[in-house]
């Protein structure tokens, strides 16, 4: 018997050695396979977890809540505007005087006791009929004032307080900055009795019958007084200064937003 210097895979029939010979060899790479699966099989389940994470991010930033921003109520909405109009140009008093724009002095009509002394065509035609209804019961008044420029205030109010030593607060209690009478409006008269003269633009005047029937008669014809005695704007009582309130024109022009 010779000597078995092989091992044991001659031992084994030709066939067989073939079947294990061929699977030694496969077996050779069965390792580096398994570990390459295994490495691929990490690597797709890292990518999965790394598109999962990320995913569940955007969701998570998709709905994270809106910071909470309170609301402002009607009533501070309101209050601000407020606030703002109360500082604004069109609000701000000067001396006890609310500013007024100029009219247009081309659609100013002249009363028709005296031409020289004109008023906005609603004003004007509301005089002329209180002035008419007064002469029917002997009462006579006077038109002394009506529209006014600001440049025939600059001279008023100026030329006058510097005339009379006046401090500007003392001459606004008689007189308004110019920009701030309501003559400028054509909506504003000052009134006198025919009767009594001396008493033209001076508290005197009420004691007058024509102060007497237009405290009774003036708003019959929309006209009020304007700076009643002991009035919250602090002018002068003046009781020949009359202003029309008789359209909604010069209702707004007097009443808004003061």
């Amino acid at each position: 018997m010779e000597p078995n210097f092989y091992g044991p895979v001659d031992d084994i029939p030709e066939a067989q050695r073939d079947a294990v010979s061929t699977g030694a060899q496969g077996g050779g790479w069965r390792g580096p396979r398994r570990w390459l699966i295994w490495f691929l099989v990490g690597l797709l389940s890292a990518i999965a977890g790394l598109t999962a994470s990320w995913l569940t991010y955007q969701e998570a930033e998709t709905a994270l809540p809106v910071p909470f921003l309170p609301m402002t109520s009607t009533a501070q909405v309101s209050a601000n505007a407020n606030d703002l109009v109360g500082t604004s140009e069109s609000q701000a008093s000067l001396l006890g005087h609310f500013p007024y724009e100029e009219a247009d002095p081309a659609e100013l009509v002249s009363v028709a006791s005296n031409a020289t002394i004109q008023l906005q065509p609603a004003a004007a035609t509301k005089f002329d009929e209180m002035v008419a209804a007064a002469r029917s019961e002997n009462i006579y008044l006077v038109p002394i004032s009506g529209f006014r420029s600001k440049e025939d205030q600059e001279y008023l109010f100026f030329e006058i307080q510097a005339q009379r030593g006046q401090t500007p607060r003392v001459r606004a209690e008689v007189s308004a900055p110019p920009g701030f009478s309501e003559h400028h409006t054509g909506y504003a008269v000052d009134i006198g009795d025919a009767d009594v003269p001396d008493a033209n633009l001076s508290i005197a005047f009420e004691e007058t019958a024509a102060f007497e029937w237009l405290e009774v008669n003036g708003p019959r014809y929309g006209f009020e007084l304007s700076f009643e005695e002991g009035n919250e704007q602090g002018v002068q009582y003046e009781p020949w200064h009359w202003r029309f309130i008789g359209d909604s024109d010069s209702l707004q022009t007097f009443y808004s937003d003061r």
